[in-house]
């Protein structure tokens, strides 16, 4: 089973939501999909990490096979290329590594090579098997290094993803393939319209989801009636509770100290598994 933990905006408490519950499971694989800024592993004591460069191809254009035709940067959508009078330009963070400008050049002068966009680091701790993946600094795109985190999803465990936040195609890429969405808002104005948004989305995946309620009692009822309206699944509501915020301070899970929130997440695992 894969269980993507989203959210519209960041802050809201996902990746809180995310790493109890797969410490609740005690046999789950937990994902980090958040590559831009992952901090699942901030909140688990890890030790020894497996640690993999993540490569895609760019294209390389030979100046004494190329004739300027400029078939490659017609195909490429992306603008990654430009033919110039004397020679090509290749943009390589512009690339989506699609390998077209090869396919179309007619005289075979286009080859590729291989460029680090960050890395994966791989752990096994409290039970449960972390994997998180580290955009280098200056990429624009991260979709190559979340497919390389989901490719260690096991099939005969429960798989937990923490999405990037917000509503762009590194959501859509980690929820791809999920069986169920968790949304993990804030009773705020800030919350309410982010949520909006990230619903919205995700019923264009077609992907089922329902929605926890972190820092529940700051806010006003404005969530729960949206949720009421569009008829979507309130799952649990966590308190805006000082003993909570003291543990998250300190970097420790709350369910390791507050056993009624571990027996929770292990209720809505098999509330969500019974539901697929």
């Amino acid at each position: 089973m894969i269980i993507t933990v989203a959210s519209g905006k960041g802050g809201t408490g996902k990746t809180t939501v995310a790493v109890n519950m797969a410490l609740s499971s005690r046999e789950a694989v937990l994902l980090d999909c958040d590559v831009e800024e992952p901090n699942a592993h901030t909140l688990l004591k890890i030790g020894n990490e497996t640690i993999t460069s993540v490569l895609v191809p760019v294209p390389v254009v030979d100046p004494d096979l190329c004739t300027l035709c400029g078939k490659c940067a017609d195909f490429c959508e992306f603008n990654a290329l430009f033919v110039g009078k004397e020679e090509v330009l290749v943009y390589k963070e512009m690339c989506h590594s699609c390998g077209g400008c090869a396919l179309v050049c007619p005289e075979g002068a286009i080859s590729e090579k291989d460029r680090e966009i960050g890395e994966t680091r791989a752990a096994t701790t409290d039970g449960i098997k972390l994997v998180y993946g580290e955009l280098n600094v200056g990429e624009p795109i991260s979709i190559p290094l979340i497919k390389a985190v989901k490719r260690n999803i096991d099939e005969q465990k429960l798989n937990i993803l923490d999405a990037p936040p917000g509503t762009s195609c590194s959501l859509i890429e980690t929820v791809e393939d999920s069986d169920y969405v968790i949304m993990v808002t804030e009773p705020t104005p800030f919350g309410l319209h982010d949520l909006e948004m990230a619903i919205d989305t995700v019923d264009a995946v077609g992907t089922p989801y329902g929605v926890i309620i972190n820092r529940y009692g700051i806010g006003d009822e404005k969530v729960e009636e949206f949720l009421d309206e569009r008829g979507v699944e309130l799952l649990m509501k966590i308190p805006f509770d000082r003993k909570i915020a003291e543990l998250y301070s300190r970097g420790i899970p709350f369910v390791n100290e507050l056993e009624e929130y571990r027996s929770a997440f292990v209720d809505l695992i098999d509330k969500i598994k019974e539901y697929i």
